[in-house]
């Protein structure tokens, strides 16, 4: 089981206002100076996924992630399983 520290919390999400894009948050990477910003904005959208990496691999997983984000903004219709299929090796549960 990996401790707390051994992983990246994020959260997908569509924004309700403006452009209606998709953006990512990664919960645990936040300092003082954005966090509040950041979380509110997350929460004022509509959450699409959730979920951790492994922290030693969270760097290949947010690689996977981005695509994923670039390829819903241009249109294309992602199941969250199909997101979670490509984690699967970068997923920390």
């Amino acid at each position: 089981m990996a401790f707390e520290s051994d992983k990246v919390m994020f959260e997908i999400y569509r924004e309700k206002t403006y452009t209606g894009q998709y953006r990512v948050v990664y919960y645990t990477e936040l300092d003082e100076h954005n966090k509040e910003w950041e979380i509110n904005r997350a929460l004022a959208g509509d959450s699409f996924y959730d979920g951790f990496l492994k922290s030693h691999r969270a760097e290949e997983g947010k690689q996977i992630i981005a695509q994923f984000i670039d390829r819903m903004n241009q249109g294309e219709k992602i199941d969250p399983g199909q997101l979670s299929a490509a984690l699967k090796d970068y997923s920390a549960v």
